[in-house]
């Protein structure tokens, strides 16, 4: 009897493997959570990529919403990406943030002035460390954050057309839609204020 068992102990192990592996599949890898949803950008104080003098901080990105892409010159699937990251750009629907992470940076500048630059600000995180602060696993990751530099929904993987128009675009319309309502009722408070006075 405990002979026959044994003979069965390996497709036991089989169907257990063949469980998690088809329940890994069922998993969006590019609707990855983020502890940081619904958090502040984190605090960061980094060289601009195209001027190491000059420092960009936290309070740069916030005021209006936006795509926070993270890039580099070694990331294969940053070069397919790019083309239109630039139509989107062009477009001027939402200014992108670009985070060159864990780069070279003449490496880099060359890369955008062969291919062009999508980016408004562009943060040079040469060792990654902002990177690690917003639980990067590589590039490209792209995050929406609100008016406020809240992060409100994180991407893994390329942008392109279909998951702009898919997800990224329907968030950005209504964060925008909600930073006009918010920039309105500060306006009529003001208002209302003034005449009080």
């Amino acid at each position: 009897m405990k002979g026959r068992l044994k003979l069965f102990i390996p497709l036991i192990l089989f169907a257990v493997m063949g469980f998690f592996l088809f329940r890994g599949l069922s998993f969006n890898p590019q609707s990855m959570p983020s502890a940081l949803i619904g958090q502040p950008f984190p605090e960061f104080a980094l060289p601009s990529l195209s001027d190491p003098q000059q420092m960009i901080t936290t309070d740069d990105l916030e005021g209006r919403v936006a795509l926070v892409n993270i890039w580099a010159t070694w990331c294969p699937a940053c070069s397919h990406e790019h083309p239109f990251l630039n139509k989107l750009a062009a477009e001027q629907i939402v200014p992108i943030y670009g985070i060159d992470y864990k780069d070279e940076r003449a490496s880099a500048l060359k890369w955008l002035a062969n291919g062009g630059d999508p980016y408004q600000i562009n943060i040079f995180d040469s060792e990654g460390k902002l990177g690690v602060d917003l639980g990067v696993f590589g590039a490209p990751e792209t995050f929406v954050i609100d008016h406020l530099g809240v992060i409100r929904y994180r991407h893994v993987g390329i942008v392109d057309q279909r998951v702009w128009t898919n997800t990224l675009e329907p968030i950005v319309e209504s964060l925008k839609l909600t930073a006009e309502q918010a920039r309105l009722q500060g306006k009529s408070s003001s208002l209302v204020a003034d005449r009080q006075e």
